[in-house]
């Protein structure tokens, strides 16, 4: 198969696998930024709005036989149909694929790419915001305990 290969056992090539090089260098960035938490949380809502566009699911660039007994893909070695394009997700539970032109499979990689980005974000932005929030928390006093008034209890008479 052509392409690289990459977690997952995916093949991808050029385009694709380069925009999710591009996302790993800007959220580094960001995580290197040793500033205060409450800068760092308005730089990430920041970015979370330039986001634009995003899908979820997974982007396949494939080269697949045909089956036909005389074909050059039948040959040793396989000179393999393609390239095709897959874009799979789940959709109430089921796998859903889809099949792409180069054209699509290329929108498609930077919407895949912009969901991952903004996923990524987002577990920074709850990461400093349960910091944040945990250390508000601690600096509030104590709760004060209301004393339970001990019940009056009527004495029963005895029964005869």
């Amino acid at each position: 198969m052509r392409g690289h290969r990459t977690q997952g056992h995916r093949y991808l090539t050029g385009a694709i696998t380069n925009s999710i090089l591009t996302v790993d260098r800007f959220l580094s960035r960001s995580i290197l930024m040793k500033t205060d938490p409450q800068k760092t949380y308005q730089q990430l809502q920041s970015a979370l709005g330039r986001i634009g566009y995003f899908r979820r699911g997974t982007l396949l660039k494939r080269f697949m036989p045909c089956g036909k007994p005389g074909c050059a893909c039948m040959a040793s070695p396989p000179r393999l149909h393609g390239p095709y394009y897959q874009w799979t997700r789940k959709v109430g539970g089921k796998t859903v694929t889809v099949r792409l032109t180069a054209e699509q499979a290329q929108l498609m990689s930077t919407w895949i790419t912009n969901g991952r980005k903004m996923d990524r974000i987002i577990a920074q932005m709850e990461s400093l915001a349960l910091d944040a929030t945990d250390r508000m928390l601690k600096e509030l006093p104590p709760p004060t305990r209301k004393r339970l008034h001990a019940r009056v209890r009527e004495q029963r008479s005895p029964r005869s």
